[in-house]
């Protein structure tokens, strides 16, 4: 059995891992949840009425740095969303002993395309948006991120889990400044995913990442997760996304 660290994306906090973790623990394997900078024993309502200091202007090497911290010695990384670019910076850092990017955000070098750049030009278009958090409406949550979801479960997650997420992460997603990693260099196995109704991530970015990540010697798989939206770790449905992630963990050399 493994230690599996689960890193979550933007906007949501560690608790959007409640259900999904289940498996995994079930399984034998010790899960652990690594967080972002100021998230840690905060809840969503905690960190909504006062993000923390500074929350906005975070980059994701920063992030990467703050989550390397945390993930134990030889621990699988399975990253969804932003969790996922992540995911493939720690492994190109030479942390962790596999990886897992479910929907990941794009490395550098891959042209965001036009259902991407719409999600993100509300963000990077603010005045000041450099440096200030970004929060979804309840609606627009809906849309974007838990399309694949009936509404009451998409409302339950906005006032569970839902939190602002740091403006600057969206440039660098938008221009790959300071989300390059070099594949020739990653020697762990690999596993990226796409699904055909995400509206943030799709499936042309997912096999984006792949093609550029198969330049590693090291195994590098790519599985289509089918119709599902943004929300696949917790949509119904999420428990086969979780068995398809402990198959491959499970068939690991």
């Amino acid at each position: 059995m493994a230690d599996i660290a689960l890193i979550h994306g933007a906007w949501v906090t560690a608790a959007s891992w409640d259900a999904f973790r289940r498996p995994f623990e079930e399984a034998g394997h010790v899960v652990h949840l690594p967080t972002w900078p100021g998230l840690a024993g905060r809840s969503a309502a905690e960190i909504n009425a006062a993000p923390p200091p500074g929350f906005g202007s975070l980059t994701v090497g920063r992030i990467a740095d703050h989550l390397q911290q945390q993930i134990p010695p030889g621990a699988i990384l399975l990253g969804h969303s932003f969790g996922g670019l992540l995911t493939q910076m720690l492994l190109d850092r030479g942390v962790g002993r596999a990886g897992l990017a479910i929907n990941p955000v794009p490395i550098g070098g891959i042209l965001p395309g036009p259902v991407p750049i719409g999600a993100i030009l509300p963000i990077v278009l603010r005045p000041g948006g450099w440096s200030r958090p970004y929060a979804f409406t309840r609606d627009r949550w809906f849309r974007r991120f838990a399309n694949g979801a009936p509404r009451a479960q998409s409302d339950a997650a906005w006032d569970s889990f839902v939190i602002p997420a740091p403006g600057r992460i969206f440039y660098q997603a938008a221009t790959g400044i300071g989300t390059r990693i070099d594949p020739r260099g990653r020697t762990r196995p690999l596993l990226i995913t796409g699904s055909s109704l995400d509206r943030l991530v799709t499936p042309h970015l997912s096999r984006a990442a792949f093609r550029i990540q198969r330049r590693s010697a090291a195994d590098t798989d790519y599985l289509d997760l089918g119709a599902r939206s943004h929300f696949l770790l917790n949509e119904p449905g999420w428990e086969d996304v979780a068995k398809a992630c402990l198959d491959w963990i499970a068939a690991l050399r």
